[in-house]
């Protein structure tokens, strides 16, 4: 008998073309282009417009010193005047202007201090902090000029000055990830992991329509017990689930470079992923009184277990209340053993945690889907 339903179930999935375009179809699209998008970010250049109101020869120079850092491109203000352009800023159609005010120039060459003016919208701080920091950094640059050759001017040799220059801390980048961790990273298992928990739709479509018929009031009379027709309505789902997250995952890799690190590790985290979602598919589908309401708890858990989870964006940019309630879903779990295999090269022995915490959830849908099986069974609408 549980063979029949897991037959009827495969047979039903294959028809059924709404649920091969929101596992398969939809995710695909999400993939390229999320990850056409943010795929470059990691080599972003800032483009910096900037207003030359001083023309001085020092004034050129220290624009072209900026154009040279990596990471910025200058580009000269073509809007009109200075005025112009800050009632751009005012308007919202720009997010700031770089400016070398008049005087620039003389102030300089008499060792003053001379102001560059940076006018930016206020709301606009993101956009903001690297070109803040770039010009702290080339301030910080000038203030070494200045103290060097003041040391020079005091008799100080080139050694000494070295000395007396020398930064009281320095810092030591030290990475590691086993592989360079990029949007992909990010974007193909994240989308994976969401789009895996869309099966619950088919699962709750074809319990109802099940029930619809009839067809569990007459499983009641017959000695089939319900654990076996919930394992039969389950694993189809888990091969469904299997199959979706093995394409995802090889598009991901074949496409864009995907690293999926130990291949035992990524296959039985996406084996106990299957059961978590299918598991929790079968309590919801038992607990929901409409199809329509079934399809907006999925979108409550499968959308809002994306955002908390770290699935859209990475976890650590979350807000820290976002992050404790991320870990109590099992998103956050799938998401972070992925990346622990594709980035920090851990094996098997290095996701126990997740797989613990992924079969639990499943076990316990498993376990509330029976509980509520025969009272499910003998509702007739």
């Amino acid at each position: 008998m549980i063979s029949t339903i897991i037959r009827k179930e495969i047979l039903l999935t294959l028809k059924d073309k709404g649920a091969f375009f929101w596992l398969f179809a939809l995710p695909v699209l999400f993939i390229v282009i999320f990850s056409s998008i943010f795929s470059g970010a990691g080599s972003m250049t800032y483009k910096i417009p900037y207003y030359d109101a001083d023309g001085s020869t020092a004034s050129g120079q220290f624009v072209e010193q900026l154009g040279e850092i990596k990471g910025f491109a200058l580009e000269a203000y073509e809007g009109g005047s200075l005025e112009d352009g800050i009632k751009e800023i005012r308007d919202g159609s720009r997010s700031y202007l770089l400016v070398v005010p008049a005087g620039y120039g003389q102030l300089a060459a008499a060792g003053q201090t001379a102001e560059i003016e940076l006018y930016r919208d206020t709301v606009a701080d993101e956009a903001v902090a690297p070109v803040m920091a770039l010009l702290e950094s080339v301030s910080a640059g000038y203030q070494d000029y200045k103290l060097r050759s003041i040391l020079a001017g005091m008799g100080q040799n080139e050694e000494a000055i070295n000395s007396i220059m020398e930064p009281a801390i320095s810092i030591k980048e030290v990475k590691e990830n086993a592989t360079k961790a990029n949007a992909v990273t990010q974007i193909v298992p994240g989308y994976t992991v969401m789009f895996v928990f869309f099966i619950m739709i088919n699962m709750i479509q074809n319990l109802l329509k099940d029930r619809r018929s009839g067809m569990l009031s007459r499983l009641q009379g017959t000695p089939m017990k319900p654990i076996h027709y919930l394992v039969g309505m389950w694993v189809p789902n888990v091969l469904v689930v299997l199959v979706q997250s093995t394409v995802l995952l090889t598009f991901g890799q074949l496409v864009y470079g995907l690293q999926l690190g130990h291949p035992l590790a990524i296959a039985v985290i996406v084996l106990a992923l299957a059961l978590c979602a299918t598991g929790i598919g079968l309590m919801l589908a038992l607990l929901v009184s409409s199809e329509n309401m079934g399809i907006a708890m999925v979108q409550i858990i499968a959308m809002g277990g994306a955002i908390v989870g770290g699935l859209w964006f990475p976890y650590d940019f979350l807000p820290k209340a976002v992050q404790t309630i991320g870990l109590f879903t099992p998103q956050y779990w799938a998401q972070k053993g992925m990346q622990d295999v594709m980035i920090r090269g851990a094996d098997i022995g290095g996701i126990g945690w997740t797989l613990l915490i992924l079969f639990a959830f499943g076990l316990a849908g498993l376990g509330v889907a029976l509980l509520r099986f025969k009272k499910f069974a003998l509702k007739t609408t």
